[in-house]
């Protein structure tokens, strides 16, 4: 039986429902699907893709759902109002656009316009959102994002697992550490690596499927296929279907070969 992937989604509703026409259209109602991770951020509807992937899940599709650094972010600001990750070089806030923290919150109705304070060398931080002429403090923005979040989807992604693997593939959201066993790998470096994993030639026994590092369609590097094609940037939501370690990306016209 074949299984499907479908990469970072980031948000965007319109583009899942798509993807997910795609993939029943090829496999049926019944398709074994994987997500890698990182439903939120960026894209205008996170809400919109919780509440379909949960409403998936109760319906009793066959669907597994892996966490992604972005979902661990949203539930960082959501649980303890951090917003920060170390893992984010540039020390830029969650809340800003370019890490979309600001349209995930507006999902859930906590609207208006970020403001942040840049101190030198130092950590991004908002300082208050502008709201129909209002100034609304930091502490109010995520007291109103602690009301406006339903808690099931805050256990849903937390409880998410960080790796899936099968016969011919190991399901990853960032990537692996060479010459670590699975069960050895790191949380942070299957949630946000580049170095070391994607410069490595690495044989790791079976076909790693991952999201993460953005692309502009799913491609194949020999070890490891990378099926984030950009959607969080506007580009479209590319389902890939595995038989084996063969894999095909998906469209309106059917499957594509993606190799090597």
């Amino acid at each position: 039986m074949p299984t499907y992937a479908i990469g970072d989604i980031h948000g965007q509703k319109t583009m899942l429902e798509h993807a997910l026409a795609l993939i029943e259209a090829d496999g049926g109602a019944d398709a074994h699907i994987v997500f890698v991770g990182d439903y939120t951020d960026r894209g205008p509807d996170s809400r919109g893709v919780i509440d379909m992937l949960l409403q998936g899940r109760g319906a009793g599709r066959n669907w597994s759902f892996l966490k992604g650094n972005h979902d661990r972010m949203f539930c960082d600001y959501i649980t303890a109002g951090s917003e920060h990750d170390p893992k984010v070089k540039s020390n830029i806030s969650w809340i800003n656009p370019r890490l979309g923290g600001v349209t995930t919150l507006a999902s859930y109705g906590v609207t208006g316009e970020p403001h942040f304070a840049h101190p030198l060398n130092g950590l991004e931080t908002l300082t208050h959102y502008t709201r129909n002429g209002q100034t609304v403090t930091p502490a109010q923005i995520n007291a109103e994002a602690r009301a406006a979040v339903p808690q099931s989807h805050i256990d849903f992604l937390t409880s998410l697992p960080m790796t899936l693997a099968t016969q011919d593939l190991i399901f990853v959201h960032a990537g692996l550490r060479p010459d670590v066993a699975l069960d050895d790998q790191d949380i942070e470096d299957m949630l946000w690596i580049r170095d070391g994993f994607l410069d490595s030639n690495f044989d790791f026994g079976r076909l790693v499927v991952h999201g993460h590092t953005a692309l502009e369609t799913p491609t194949h590097f020999g070890n490891r296929i990378d099926i984030d094609a950009g959607a969080g940037y506007g580009r479209p939501l590319v389902p890939v279907v595995f038989e084996g370690r063969a894999c095909w990306a998906l469209d309106a016209t059917g499957r594509t070969p993606v190799t090597p």
